[in-house]
């Protein structure tokens, strides 16, 4: 009787195993199946996202080409140039824009990452990336602000003119982290398809070497301490000047990108620059409050080199840190003032064509 249920528990236990081996086997067979014609579907849309990107581009040209010959209305001209400019807002913000090509991940991000594909395959997921990146922004903003501003604080109430090396170097390697997160989500954004400009992301590379140079800046104590810290009260100075610079940002810029948005002339993963603004008119009040920060972080720059060559402070890092300085006010500055020159440009076009039209 026993030998009987035996024989009969094994003929049962091993149907179960076989039948469980052949549906794995079907699951396989139907995966593989529908992975083939999702491919193909894939490659077919792919083609059409680049057969259809290029047409926008061909008659955005043919437009220019005709209205230049006036061969074309210009009120006309403008209806077509909105409407592939919508067209162009769908194809690049839409589901669609997993099927064009990605910007290849830089030397940077293949150096903390390696040579993984960091695209995005969905929608949800890009935005999402420029949400936290966005996040990221908000809570350093304060702290960017807090920390230089409270060590400058401490050392003229309790330190009496000569700050303690621990809360510096603290200071020094939390710019480090900072610069090294925004790079890299940046570098991140850039491969799922966001505008962020080049110099941004090198700025940020620029100020994690001057984060890294002056982690190794001796903190030099007592006796002639305030001119042995010269260069460390300088530089967090500056960090403070900083600080209130990106706090105007982050409130102006939001603003700006999402009326550009929903004009259709921006895509919804791109970002804010560091020298856009709100709506019309604030631009004006935000370009010169960063013309002085820029200039300041030149003064700075220059202060710094001063210093080292009076031989008040002849540290190399103070060098390193004053050429850092110098480097990204002049790059700030430059990007500036081209932004402000492309925007002047596209009204002067626009108040062009509505001359011709009511010469007309």
């Amino acid at each position: 009787m026993g030998d009987t249920e035996t024989e009969q528990s094994e003929i049962v236990v091993e149907e179960d195993v076989g039948r469980v081996v052949e549906q794995v086997k079907e699951l396989q067979e139907a995966s593989s199946s529908l992975i083939s014609r999702v491919a193909k579907d894939e490659q077919f849309l792919r083609q059409r996202a680049l057969s259809l990107e290029s047409s926008i581009l061909k008659l955005r040209s043919s437009i220019d080409s005709l209205l230049c010959n006036n061969r074309l209305d210009p009120k006309l001209a403008d209806k077509l140039e909105d409407e592939l400019n919508r067209a162009r807002c769908i194809l690049v913000d839409g589901d669609a824009s997993s099927f064009l090509p990605g910007k290849a991940p830089g030397r940077f991000l293949k150096m903390f990452i390696g040579p993984i594909n960091v695209r995005a395959t969905g929608k949800d997921v890009q935005l999402k990336v420029k949400e936290e990146y966005n996040r990221f922004k908000d809570r350093t903003a304060i702290l960017f602000l807090l920390f230089p501003s409270t060590l400058l604080l401490l050392r003229s109430w309790i330190w009496n003119g000569c700050m303690p090396a621990f809360p510096v170097q603290l200071y020094q390697a939390w710019l480090l982290f900072l610069y090294t997160g925004l790079a890299l989500r940046e570098n991140i954004l850039r491969v799922n398809g966001s505008d962020i400009r080049p110099w941004w992301i090198y700025h940020h590379y620029c100020a994690k070497l001057m984060a890294l140079v002056s982690l190794t800046w001796e903190i030099k104590g007592p006796p002639n301490c305030v001119e042995k810290q010269r260069g460390v009260e300088l530089f967090l100075q500056c960090a403070m000047m900083q600080g209130v610079a990106m706090l105007l940002q982050n409130r102006y810029q939001r603003q700006r990108l999402y009326t550009r948005i929903a004009l259709g002339k921006a895509k919804r993963m791109d970002v804010v620059w560091g020298e856009t603004a709100g709506v019309d008119g604030q631009l004006w009040m935000l370009c010169p409050i960063l013309f002085i920060l820029q200039g300041f972080e030149a003064y700075v720059g220059l202060l710094l080199l001063q210093t080292a060559i009076g031989g008040v402070v002849s540290e190399w890092q103070v060098i390193v840190c004053g050429i850092l300085l110098v480097l990204m006010a002049v790059g700030n500055f430059a990007n500036t003032v081209g932004t402000l020159m492309a925007k002047s440009r596209v009204k002067a076009k626009m108040k062009r064509g509505k001359s011709k039209q009511e010469t007309d």
